[in-house]
């Protein structure tokens, strides 16, 4: 019993862990999606703005060729003067050659700034004209060669989150060095390039792709946490299944315990008994056929007898339960043990006005392999129970019926029946509502069933009568369990 216990509470315990595996798992997966949400997310921002960034470092050098071959040249060469912006004809001259340059290209606003103060010499943008101290550490990069790129957003990131950004513009920014092209390289650095792209589109298509593979990955995780939990649950309703079997056995092996320490002391007392209870009767016999002139004293004898006879079959009940006969099997016929039994009763039957009905008996043949003898005191005392509590006048109905490979033997009374909480006491060892009897009855009864690997149990109705069904298989194999092929009926 201590291993049972200890293997149920293993097994508990068991499916505990497992339980709180399947939520931690949940909660695992959550988060490994989030980040691994944020790592695709974060490197397909990092390819767009490499992307972006190309096509500006390509448009950039583009303009760089564009603006020395045709603005700066034909100004400080083919007509000798200073660059300087502020001449009506060389802003429009400039604004020209940009805008022809990058036009169908994906650029918002496009800056110079000189090499001196850091100031925006030329703007598409033209009241940022003039303006200095935007450049930053991007434009301080350009002026040694170098070009760099940044993503701009309109809102402060403390308005958002990593996750879910709510800036209303995403725009990059890239500083570009503007210089001399050969043979005239040895100038060097004339001024800085800002390119401005806007990637609002671009980078709300990142964060809804962000959204998708998050929601991808949390359905996913979903169901397969929905997998674990049933799984889980699964597990749960095993264990208790194993748990109520468990313990049905249990209670059915204490139950067996006790029983087999019962026999074993009824049939030590039982044996103890029979033998003086045969000497008390024969003596009993003697002083009876001795007497026979004393009308006192052999209606006392007579009455020793009849009363010695009784206890003999209450010990021989108890011998019967406590040692149960070996049976001996042969082919016989069902029909033919269960008209015995209706006619050793029939005189009893006739005195008490009962009715008997037995169709089924006379028209047909049923063939089993049983022991014979056992299975008439079986159904012997089904019959005596059906006839004490019809009392006078009533009726019993018998039939046989061929269900797959068993027989199903209907006995069915119209006596008081029995009430619902006796019902499920009447096949308990020595309980009886009878004022006589040892109670073994139907205890012997189920044994001797068992035995030919049947089972009976007993539907009843106070005031209506009582139905007792016995399943029988047709032929013993030796082998299987005594309720293969049986309905799963609660005593």
């Amino acid at each position: 019993m201590e291993q049972h216990a200890e293997h149920r509470r293993s097994d508990t315990t068991r499916f505990r862990l497992v339980k709180f595996f399947a939520y931690t798992s949940f909660v695992i997966l959550i988060v490994s999606t989030f980040i691994l949400t944020m790592v695709i997310s974060q490197r397909a921002t990092t390819v767009l703005m490499k992307v972006y960034e190309n096509d500006a470092i390509l448009i950039a050098k583009n303009l760089n060729h564009q603006v020395f071959h045709y603005f700066t040249l034909p100004i400080t060469q083919i007509y000798g003067k200073p660059i300087s912006l502020r001449e009506k004809q060389q802003a429009n001259l400039m604004d020209k050659i940009v805008r022809t340059t990058i036009h169908s290209f994906n650029i918002e606003r496009v800056n110079i700034y000189d090499t001196e103060k850091g100031q925006i010499a030329y703007s598409t943008d033209k009241s940022m004209v003039g303006l200095t101290g935007r450049g930053g550490m991007g434009y301080r990069a350009a002026l040694e060669g170098k070009h760099s790129s940044g993503l701009l957003s309109r809102e402060p990131a403390f308005f958002g989150t990593w996750f879910m950004d709510f800036a209303t513009e995403k725009k990059l920014r890239t500083f570009i060095p503007f210089k001399a092209e050969p043979p005239y390289s040895y100038i060097g650095i004339l001024g800085v390039f800002e390119l401005v792209q806007d990637l609002t589109e671009e980078y709300e298509s990142i964060v809804k792709f962000r959204y998708l593979i998050f929601g991808v990955s949390l359905t996913i995780m979903f169901l397969i946490f929905l997998a674990l939990l049933l799984v889980v649950r699964k597990a749960e309703i095993t264990l208790r299944k194993r748990a109520l079997e468990q313990r049905v056995l249990e209670d059915q092996l204490h139950h067996a315990e006790r029983l087999a320490a019962l026999g074993q002391m009824v049939a030590s007392v039982s044996h103890e008994i029979k033998n003086p209870l045969g000497i008390i009767r024969s003596t009993a016999e003697l002083l009876s056929e001795k007497s026979s002139s004393d009308e006192v004293q052999a209606k006392l004898s007579n009455i020793i007898v009849e009363e010695s006879g009784r206890l003999n079959e209450v010990v021989t009940e108890f011998l019967d339960f406590a040692r149960p006969q070996e049976p001996h099997f042969r082919d016989c016929r069902l029909e033919e043990i269960i008209q015995r039994n209706l006619a050793f009763l029939k005189s009893e039957l006739d005195k008490r006005g009962i009715e008997i009905k037995n169709g089924t008996l006379k028209s047909k043949s049923f063939t089993i392999e049983a022991d014979p003898e056992q299975l008439y005191r079986a159904f012997l005392n089904i019959f005596i129970n059906a006839i004490q509590s019809i009392g006078d006048g009533g009726q019993v109905s018998v039939d046989i019926k061929e269900e797959g490979a068993l027989y199903r033997i209907e006995i069915i009374d119209t006596g008081s029946g029995i009430s619902p909480e006796n019902l499920s006491k009447i096949f308990n060892p020595f309980f009886t509502t009878k004022d006589k009897g040892s109670g073994l009855g139907l205890s012997i009864v189920r044994k001797i069933i068992e035995i030919h690997k049947g089972t009976v149990w007993i539907e009843s109705e106070q005031g209506v009568g009582t139905r007792v069904f016995v399943a029988l298989p047709r032929r013993q194999d030796g082998g299987g369990s005594m309720l293969d092929g049986l309905p799963d009926y609660q005593f």
